[in-house]
């Protein structure tokens, strides 16, 4: 049996892991897709900057072109970086979305806690 940190560990290993100023460079020169996985209750301390909320239980339902509930913000060719608050999450649902046809993911290593760390504001 395969533990939540082997997930994460697998999951580290097949998606791009940022650190935060290269998170910031991307938004600031690039057509990039930012995407906060946390739940609602989570997002009170504030995101980056034009990030949209996906929470994890939705994600593939708006990011699946073929759902019902696809959002157009999504495309499997367009970059994007997930975020969540330590990283873990945001890992997991990279993977998710390389098996729904993504091939530009990345995600944030350490999550908004890395973030606020290096002294990056949050919105």
């Amino acid at each position: 049996m395969t533990g939540v940190k082997e997930l994460v560990a697998v999951a580290r290993a097949g998606i791009e892991n940022l650190r935060p100023a290269e998170v910031l460079s991307e938004m600031q020169t690039g057509d990039v897709l930012l995407v906060d996985v946390r739940e609602p209750d989570e997002t009170s301390t504030g995101t980056l900057p034009k990030a949209m909320f996906a929470p994890r239980g939705v994600l593939e339902f708006w990011a699946d072109p073929q759902s019902p509930d696809h959002l157009p913000a999504f495309s499997p060719g367009r970059r994007v970086i997930l975020c969540s608050a330590s990283g873990l999450r945001s890992a997991l649902a990279g993977r998710t979305l390389q098996a729904l046809g993504y091939t530009d993911v990345a995600h944030l290593e350490g999550g908004l806690t890395a973030w606020a760390a290096a002294g990056f504001d949050l919105i």
